[in-house]
């Protein structure tokens, strides 16, 4: 069993599955403000639904390489999607400010 550690609640998972389906399931949001019911509902190309990530998962994927270069992303940043997130270690979950969280301190 793996742990997820979000907004100060840890979240017990199983490796491979969806980090946002996993924070959905635990009544949890990746998304800010009114993303949380305006957003692509977990294919990719929204962008609401980016965080910090410190821990181990699946490598980017083609649609999140795409969202995360297009504004006001930028990939540098080092966010990512947690729809397209597949978890494989304990992580620690940080979700910055911005409609998109792309208020990257």
């Amino acid at each position: 069993m793996l742990k997820i550690n979000f907004k100060g609640q840890e979240i017990n998972c199983v490796e491979g599955d969806n980090l946002r389906k996993v924070l959905r399931q635990a009544n949890l949001t990746p998304h800010n403000g009114g993303a949380d019911w305006f957003n692509c509902k977990g294919i990719g190309s929204c962008g609401t639904c980016a965080v910090k990530i410190k821990g181990e998962v699946s490598p980017l994927t083609t649609v999140e390489k795409w969202r995360l270069n297009f504004p006001p992303h930028n990939i540098e940043n080092g966010l990512r999607l947690a729809c397209q997130c597949f978890i494989l270690s304990n992580l620690k979950i940080e979700k910055y400010d911005g409609f998109w969280g792309e208020n990257v301190l």
